[in-house]
Order: structure tokens, then sequence, then C-alpha cells
């Protein structure tokens, strides 16, 4: 229902699902917020009735009504003052914990995503998110919290005044009040729209940001500055295009608001003079009502502008509620249980698998993977090799047959036991900007110095580590930026050697590397598929001349298995990748990037 809602763009169902999920825990201080939006406006709804009790008192010189009205004025003013104090701070305290938690949740969706629900969007745009559309939502909180509130209690607070004063009047003030509501709703409704745009455009304008400032070396070598210039400088205009057209919509509720204010206080004017000439009514009267009429025009403005704010926020929201709505595809079935290894067999039964909306990238595909053995998997750029690997940690759900690990289909067993048995690294090697300790440890909760050094020293990684300037403690940067191709990827072994998992998937792992640095990776590498099922993407000819097993893949299929002799001696597809990398460049290893 609340989906359904979402879709059809209403902003009421978005508000209570706000409250329901994010703002009710807070529902104590929220109360405490409006007990000072009571107090701010019972002292503003004071104020015209001072002004009449003090103009009454002049006309009747009544002297120690004179002298209270001051003292009354300023206890008026100090309550009022207090309370718009404690109201900001508890609503920025409630506002930020909201904001905090929401992007919390967020981005706990996020990470608990399947790889194609966040290939959607860019990392720039999704980032953008947490920052573009949290900045309207949080605004939106605090006028609620604030603006909403107080000035919605201030006009009832003055109409109150202005009834007890003179009803009548009250009455022909509030006759135009109904004239401009459909008006500012309308303006609402064309922000609600324009913001939408303006959100995903800003977050098409973070991702060109973000991917030419990446490829600068490539686009300084091809000579794209120009066009990425005048790309970026039209994705910027459409942007601002987007931010006029939300600001002239705004505009418009100003004059709008000024003119029915103005035609408000004239039509008092009229009548009120009208009856202090008759006699009906006092200076006091008059001074007092107008005072109220007035002060009522800036929280009816402060209304009517909240209106493009919340409508500007509620597609903030839509989005935002939409992306945590957006449940994986791939997670555990109710009856699913943990993984039995016995030994590690992986076996790709009848297999086929198809990207959105693609082509099939994988069809057919029969293959076991002995337990304890390597698999080495060969082939041209496109062939399936990485798809066939990434299917195999339930990165992505096959379209047809299956994969069995030990005889039990992976889609039946728990993704915990499943990833936790399975250590992968890749040719791109992912480091976060942490220490060098806490990177090995991510492959082991709760691992001890000890073991960590132990996998440093399996992976030719700890003599480099201690010459770092605080050791095991270096912060590597984002994305290891401060350590080497070779170093980021010892650590990257180091992760693999602690997790200690029966199976192994390497990816190219030594492709982009030096050769001193391939060497001691290698080394590394080595030890570490020992008594492993190991699936590998050969890159060198030394890993696959040592597979137990290699499978030569094209177009999404097999078209050869079998050991390094044997198909030399077959003389057909890997015999031709052979030949063609010694021709290349007179080493033995094979040039299948995947």
């Amino acid at each position: 229902m609340a989906r359904k809602s979402l879709i059809r763009g209403d902003t009421l169902p978005l508000i209570r699902r706000l409250w329901r999920d994010w703002m009710r825990p807070h529902a104590k201080t929220l109360a405490l917020v409006l007990v000072f939006v009571f107090l701010v406006a019972g002292a503003t709804g004071l104020y015209p009735v001072l002004i009449k009790a003090a103009f009454d008192a002049f006309d009747a010189k009544d002297v120690s009504a004179i002298m209270l009205a001051p003292l009354f004025v300023i206890a008026v003013t100090s309550v009022k003052g207090f309370s718009l104090l404690a109201l900001t701070v508890l609503t920025n305290r409630v506002v930020t914990r909201i904001e905090a938690d929401m992007q919390t949740a967020l981005y706990g969706h996020m990470i608990e995503a399947d790889l194609a629900q966040i290939g959607r969007e860019s990392p720039a745009a999704l980032t953008q998110r947490f920052t573009t559309d949290f900045s309207f939502i949080r605004e939106a909180l605090t006028r609620l919290s604030t603006v909403f509130l107080r000035e919605v209690s201030t006009v009832i607070a003055l109409i109150a005044a202005m009834l007890w004063i003179d009803p009548v009047l009250t009455l022909v003030a509030g006759i135009a009040a109904p004239f401009f509501a459909y008006p500012i709703e309308k303006i609402g409704r064309k922000l609600r729209r324009v913001a939408a745009s303006t959100q995903e455009q800003t977050g098409q304008m973070a991702s060109l940001i973000t991917e030419s400032l990446a490829g600068t070396r490539i686009a300084k070598t091809y000579g794209l500055e120009g066009y990425l210039k005048a790309k970026a400088a039209k994705t910027f205009d459409d942007v601002r295009g987007l931010k006029m057209k939300a600001a002239n919509a705004r505009g418009r509720l100003d004059p709008l608001l000024e003119t029915g204010g103005g035609l408000a206080v004239a039509a008092v004017l009229v009548l009120i003079g009208q009856r202090i000439l008759s006699g009906d009514s006092t200076v006091g009267d008059f001074t007092g009502f107008v005072s109220a009429l007035v002060m009522a025009a800036q929280p009816i403005r402060a209304l009517g502008n909240l209106n493009a704010i919340v409508q500007e926020a509620a597609a903030a929201l839509q989005r935002t509620f939409a992306m945590m709505d957006d449940a994986p595809a791939i997670q555990d079935k109710p009856e699913a249980r943990p993984l039995a290894l016995a030994g590690g067999e992986i076996r790709f039964s009848n297999l086929s698998f198809s990207y959105t909306g693609e082509a099939a990238a994988l069809r057919g595909v029969d293959l076991t993977a002995e337990a304890g053995q390597t698999t080495a998997l060969v082939g041209r750029s496109g062939s399936g090799k990485s798809t066939l690997l990434s299917l195999v940690p339930r990165l992505y759900d096959v379209t047809d047959g299956g994969i069995l690990i030990d005889g039990q289909d992976i889609r039946d067993v728990t993704l915990k036991s499943l990833r936790g048995a399975i250590a992968v690294v890749s040719q791109d090697v992912v480091l976060f900007d942490d220490t060098i300790r806490a990177n090995i440890a991510f492959g082991q909760a709760g691992a001890s110095d000890e073991e960590i050094v132990e996998a440093a020293k399996a992976a030719a990684a700890h003599d480099f580590i201690l010459k770092q300037p605080e050791g095991y403690d270096t912060v590597v940067g984002p994305g290891g930026g401060r350590l080497s191709g070779g170093e980021r990827q010892r650590i990257s072994l180091a992760r693999a050697f602690l997790k200690n998992a029966p199976i192994l998937l390497l990816d190219e792992a030594t492709s982009a590397l030096d050769s001193e640095s391939e060497r001691l990776v290698q080394d590394a590498i080595r030890k570490l598929m020992r008594g492993r099922t190991t699936l590998v993407i050969a890159h060198r000819l030394s890993t696959v001349r040592n597979a137990e097993k290699i499978v030569v893949m094209e177009n999404g299929g097999i078209v050869e298995t079998g050991s390094h002799e044997a198909l030399i001696a077959r003389a057909g597809a890997y015999a031709r990748l052979h030949r063609l990398q010694l021709s290349d460049d007179g080493e033995a290893h094979l040039a299948v990037s995947s």
C-alpha cells in the first residue's frame, strides 16, 4: 500500500511513514518540543492583547496600567525567547538523530543489496543520495518540527486574539484565505516534480565529475578535455535550468501571500475606520487588531513557503524509501540450511546465465571442479570466465541449471555459510581506508595479532609491512593508494590466508604486476592453493601448466577441457591461444583478461 502511494506521488503517505518508522521513537522529545511551541505561540498571541490593553490604558489615562504594561511585555518576550532557544536545541537534536538513523539504514540496505541493484546507478549518484537528498529531508524535518507547529500555533493564537478583540473583523479578514490555498497547492505540486528531476540530474552530475576526474590520465592522453568540458557544461546547465524552475515557482509564493495580506489589511482598515467613527470600536481595538493581523502575515507566509520545502523533501523521501523497499533478489530461502562441506567439490550443472536485459553470458556449462584440485579457466575477453566465478558465491543467481558444492545446491544453503567457505583474490584489489592490520583482519573476525602476522608472512607481505611508517598500524589510504600494486595484492592474499577457506577463487590476481611483484605474489598464491578447491582465471602460463584441469571457454560455453599437455597435443583452441601469446611477447603466459 505504501509503495503504491509512493508511485502515485502522494505526500501524506510519505509523511505518515516518516512518522511511523523514524519520528515516533522520539515521541517524548517531540512532545517536549510541542510544549515549547505552544509557549512561543501563546506569547506571540498575547502581543496584540497587550497592545490593545496599553492603548486603552493610554486613552483612559490609567496610570497603574501604564506602569504595569512594560513589565508584562518583558515577561512575555522572555518566555518567548527562552522557549525559542529550547525549541531550536531540541529540534536539532531530534532531526540530526533521525537523519543519521535514516542514512545508516539506507547505507545498510545498499551494502546488503544485490550487485545488480547497486549497478543501476553510479557510485557517485548513490553517494549523492546521502548529501543532497538528505539535505532536503533534514530541512523539511526541521521546518515541520519548528516552523509548521510554531506558526500554526501562532496563527491560531493570533486568530483567537483577533476574535476576542472583534469577531466580525476576524471573519472579514479570513474570507480571503481560501482564494490563495489552491495556487499555493498547485505551486507545491510543480515543485515536487521539479525537485525529483533536480535530484536525478544532480546524481548524474556527480557521476560525471567522479568519472572524468578518475579518468584524467586517459582524457589528457586522448585530448578529451574539450569533450569533457562541453559535456560537463551541458550537465551543469541542465541542473541550473531545473534550479531556476524551482526558484521561480517558489518566487511566486511571496507576491501571492503579500497581495493577499494587503487585501485583508485594506478591508479591515475600511471597516474598522467606520466602526471607530460610529463609536462601536476604540483606538485600542484598532491597534490591537491590526497588530495581530500584521503579525499573522509572517507565519502565514512561512507556512506557504513550507509547502514548497515539504514537496522537495517528498521527492527525496520517495527516492529513499523506494530504494529501501527494493528487496534483494538474492537472499536465504526460508528453509535454507548451513553448507555442509565434505571436500569442496564444485559442480556446474547445465548452467546458463543472463544479465538483466542482455543476451546470455553463459550457455549450457557442465563442469566439475574436483575437491582439493585447481581448475583453470582460460579464454578470450568476454568468454564468460569472470561471470562463472561470480556465480559461485551467489553475487548473481543462475538463470537456468545450478551450482552444487559437495552435492548441495548453493541456493538451498545460507549465504553466510556459503560465502564463509569461499576466499576471493582478484586483479581489482579492494582495500579500505584503514590500517594494514584491519584490512588483513577482514578475512576473519576476531583474529589475533599473531594470526594476522602469520597470514602476512604466508603472503610474503610481512617484510614490506614492517618497513611502513607505522608497521601494521599504517593507514593505507583510500583504495590502498599509499601502497604499490604488488603490496596491495599481497595484503589481499594475506586476507585470504587468514580466512583459510576451503574454496579459493582467483581472478587474474597477477595481471597488473611488475615482474618482481609477480614473482612474490605467484609464490604466495601457490602456497594458498595447496589443498583447496581452486577456480582460477589463468593469466600466466605457469599457473595454467600446474592446474589439474584447464577449461577453455568461448562465447559463454566450454569448448575444451584437459591438462596442459593434452590440450597442446590436441592442437585446438587452447593451443591457438598458447601460440598467439608466445608470438605476441615471447613469454609463456596467456593474454586472457576477463
